[in-house]
């Protein structure tokens, strides 16, 4: 992205801080306020500080600029992706993020008289490698795309945000967004961080949907396959997805072996 000019007044500017949160700070996840509320002539710029690794912020009638420090403690972490994802009807001021003392571009408002709320969700990524944002972007379609291999198998059912057993219901593929929506009928659900899979009242049926991008060009097939993956913003996005007797084979060699990283319940 470009770096730009000086922000207009209606202005969301993305800061993360280096160095850890500063000491005796609140722990503030989310952020919600109004801009009626401040003082009209004032040209003064609010700055609000959040201190975890995902949250939200909603900023209703926005007027003037606001300034959001982003500080978890991400210490440990070489280098920090940060992911914003604004709200469909997000109008009303345009989101920059503030590097080395540039501003960059990530989101504009859609022009519209009504009610204006500029909101979004935000997510850090801790990242181990310092490769550039290119290849990182490639490496990710790369790693989403193919089959896992046994040793990613192996941890991927040990750190997954979910892993869960089922067949495929349906595929269905959304151009505009870039992503393929897997729907999943579970028949066990071995772990999840949140309801994403859920149990139908009707049916009574465990199903869910599972997330991937669409250069992935994955298409329905027969048979159980085992599930994983890892949530952002509340949605679940696709890991290793073997078929179920391929990762049953694998598991229960590196077992014998003893190198299973860690011990999954198969019942």
């Amino acid at each position: 992205m470009a770096a730009r000019g000086p922000p207009p007044l209606l202005a969301v500017l993305l800061l993360l801080a280096g160095g850890g949160p500063r000491p005796g700070a609140a722990d503030y996840c989310s952020w919600r306020g109004s801009g009626l509320s401040w003082e009209p002539r004032s040209r003064a710029v609010e700055q609000v500080h959040l201190r975890c690794t995902e949250g939200s912020l909603e900023w209703m009638y926005p007027a003037r600029a606001l300034r959001v420090v982003l500080e978890p403690n991400l210490s440990s972490a070489r280098h920090t992706t940060v992911c914003i994802k604004p709200a469909s009807d997000f109008q009303g001021a345009s989101i920059y993020v503030e590097r080395a003392g540039q501003l960059h571009l990530v989101a504009s408002p859609q022009r519209d008289i009504s009610r204006r709320t500029a909101s979004f969700q935000y997510e850090l990524l801790s990242n181990q490698s310092p490769a550039g944002s290119d290849f990182k972007k490639m490496a990710l379609v790369e790693a989403m795309c193919r089959p896992c291999d046994d040793v990613e198998l192996l941890t991927a059912i040990c750190s997954s945000d979910f892993v869960v057993k089922g067949s495929i219901r349906n595929v269905s593929h959304d151009s505009e967004n870039h992503m393929s929506q897997v729907d999943v009928s579970a028949q066990k659900v071995y772990r999840q961080k949140n309801r994403i899979f859920h149990q139908d009242e009707a049916s009574g049926e465990w199903q869910g949907p599972v997330r991937t991008l669409l250069q992935c060009k994955v298409k329905k097939g027969g048979g159980d396959f085992l599930f994983t993956g890892n949530e952002h913003f509340g949605e679940a996005w696709l890991g290793c997805a073997p078929r179920f007797k391929d990762f049953m084979f694998v598991y229960q060699a590196a077992r014998e072996r003893g190198a299973n990283p860690c011990e999954f319940q198969l019942n």
